[in-house]
């Protein structure tokens, strides 16, 4: 059953893969929708109750006017879906110093520095909802995969905690943490799911969670939920 109460709330990522899927399903449900991207160009379709926002979070230094600048435009914000990410993976050493700083900020430090800017106000309000999409990176390390693994397990322990300094407030912490999910995520990378529908997760299967966690009852929290396809089946691609 949906939630009848309409809500604003930022989608960071919201240009492709599970973050487009999130604020799709999201505006079909009446809420009205903040989509971040590196580049707003990519939003090529209107609808009345979805603004773009410009941001690229591998600018640390730019996150706190921007924040300002979102909080001043959009005073009615009540909640946030952090589904901004990329995948880099192989071993420590192919990995230079500046490839690590920008994937622990794009993938941890940025979602920590939006949290940090936009808690305050959102403390003041009645119900709002911090819902993190984490990975099963965060869950065991994995060979090749040092630093993602690492901002993801940064990104789970961070909000375990955030969710303990939460609890006397209206703000709910919850964490995503899926599996392999077919979207443009690795078009980069040397490997992908396998073929058969039963090897990957739908960005649209990441939504609907979303969505689970943004209609539940007030009087409870959603803590963490892992999403897995029921056959883990990696290729390589050549």
């Amino acid at each position: 059953m949906t939630n009848k109460l309409k809500r604003t709330l930022l989608v960071t990522g919201a240009s492709s893969g599970i973050g487009r899927a999130i604020a799709k399903l999201l505006l079909q449900q009446g809420h009205t929708i903040i989509g971040t991207s590196r580049n707003c160009q990519q939003f090529t379709k209107q609808h009345k109750n979805f603004h773009a926002f410009e941001i690229d979070f591998s600018r640390l230094d730019l996150i706190p006017a921007k924040l300002k600048a979102l909080e001043n435009a959009y005073p009615q914000l009540d909640g946030v879906i952090f589904s901004a990410g990329y995948g880099q993976f192989g071993s420590i050493e192919q990995f230079s110093f500046a490839h690590i700083e920008q994937l622990m900020a794009v993938n941890f430090t940025s979602q920590a520095f939006i949290t940090r800017g936009l808690l305050p106000n959102l403390k003041r309000k009645l119900h709002c909802n911090l819902i993190y999409i984490g990975s099963e990176a965060a869950l065991k390390g994995s060979r090749k995969g040092s630093i993602y693994c690492a901002s993801k397990f940064a990104l789970r322990g961070f909000t375990q905690a955030l969710r303990e300094e939460c609890g006397t407030s209206s703000v709910r912490v919850s964490l995503i943490n899926p599996g392999m999910v077919k979207t443009a995520f690795f078009n980069s990378l040397t490997f992908q799911p396998g073929e058969d529908a039963s090897h990957a997760l739908l960005a649209e299967d990441i939504a609907e969670t979303v969505s689970y966690i943004l209609n539940s009852k007030q009087h409870m929290v959603i803590d963490e939920i892992n999403l897995n396809p029921a056959n883990k089946v990696i290729k390589f691609k050549k």
